[in-house]
């Protein structure tokens, strides 16, 4: 099992790690990873590994079996051999910027209290689709009430609960088409905002932004119907 070390700091930017396990089809597991995987929507991350006598490019990271963490070479290249130790180098723009747009999804599932039946993320913009009828009325509002929940500067948390509690307490799970993973006895919620002004509060194994005035200021882009029940909202960084 790979140690999941963006889980508890998504701001480390590289660190040192081991190769314990390559891939029959050449990717590259270390015992614990900055690199986050393809998930939720969000990108794997992409980089560099370095290491005495070579180096690679990485182009993203999945998800593997046993709760491994695979990182996929951008080009055909000599790999780390098994238990040399390696330097992960985060591509932290790029990562920076998906944290951006996770987080401001969060907040337009707020400003849009429908439930989400998809979504997407990338480094420049992101989507939800919700069950929605009819648009919005007035996506100037819309726009207007995500950024002035932005500029609150709300904190942005993590918390653990049991499957159990997820269980006790379906109302917090947005998402329609896709249930958190249970099974391993816990389920990690964010929150956003604090325990007196909780603003959302919703599973998520994402990364996200300690604090929401780092997303920036969110553009509104596209409303297309998808279904007849199902409308697309997208955002963009500005």
């Amino acid at each position: 099992m790979t140690i999941a070390l963006f889980r508890d700091d998504a701001y480390v930017q590289d660190g040192q790690a081991t190769v314990s396990a390559l891939t029959p089809e050449g990717g590259i597991v270390l015992d614990a990873t900055v690199f986050y995987p393809t998930g939720g929507g969000q990108p794997g991350d992409s980089g560099r590994l370095e290491w005495t006598g070579g180096a690679l490019n990485i182009a993203t990271t999945i998800k593997g079996s046993d709760q491994d963490i695979i990182l996929v070479p951008a080009e055909p290249a000599p790999l780390p051999p098994v238990g040399v130790q390696v330097t992960q180098r985060l591509d932290w723009v790029r990562r920076h910027r998906h944290m951006r747009v996770h987080t401001a999804l969060h907040l337009l599932s707020v400003v849009i209290p429908l439930p989400v039946t998809g979504g997407s993320i990338s480094a420049e913009k992101g989507r939800l689709d919700f069950a929605m009828d009819e648009p919005p009325a007035d996506k100037d509002a819309l726009e207007e009430a995500l950024n002035a929940l932005i500029e609150q500067d709300l904190q942005v948390t993590d918390m653990w609960i049991t499957d159990a509690e997820l269980l006790a307490d379906p109302s917090i799970v947005k998402t329609m088409s896709v249930m958190p993973p249970t099974g391993q006895g816990h389920v990690r919620l964010v929150r956003i905002g604090d325990a007196l002004k909780q603003v959302d509060l919703q599973p998520c194994g994402g990364t996200h932004v300690a604090r929401t005035s780092e997303i920036g200021r969110i553009r509104i882009g596209k409303i297309e119907k998808k279904g007849r029940m199902n409308r697309r909202v997208a955002i963009h960084l500005d």
